[in-house]
């Protein structure tokens, strides 16, 4: 592929995931604590240093980022039963709904955005599905 539909995807990409991560903004998260959010409640009970590498955050960072999240009342901060040193993070009932709402919110609108485009660029970007996971996990493995 060439450098200039490279940049293009690239760039389409990165609008892409500015104009999603606007959701949590009615949730009075920013985006980065709504993604940490996420992994928790997805991931949860889970270590802090497995959250801080796929956000790909630094230790004080993620510190602040959940220190929010429990004072709203969303993450939970317990001792880990293997190792009583480090910290577990697990989403609070209200950490799930907040968690559940954004979902739903993101999907609502790509559903929006898509039952505005013809039918024949729905098809595309469907059939185009699978390449993009692949893209998303080839980005995900090379930042490990």
């Amino acid at each position: 592929m060439d450098a200039e539909n490279v940049t293009r995807l690239r760039r389409v990409i990165g609008r892409l995931a500015r104009l999603l991560n606007a959701a949590p903004v009615s949730e009075n998260l920013t985006p980065t604590q709504a993604s940490v959010l996420g992994i928790v409640a997805h991931r949860g009970p889970i270590g802090m240093t497995e959250v801080a590498d796929i956000e790909g955050l630094n230790p004080t960072m993620l510190s602040r980022v959940v220190a929010k999240l429990v004072d709203d009342g969303f993450v939970t901060r317990q001792p880990d039963p293997a190792d009583q040193r480090a910290i577990q993070l697990g989403a609070t009932d209200a950490g799930h709904e907040v968690h559940q709402r954004i979902i739903k919110s993101r999907t609502e609108t790509v559903a929006r955005i898509l039952d505005g485009l013809s039918p024949d660029v729905t098809e595309a970007l469907l059939d185009a599905l699978p390449a993009l996971e692949a893209l998303a996990e080839g980005l995900r493995t090379t930042k490990q």
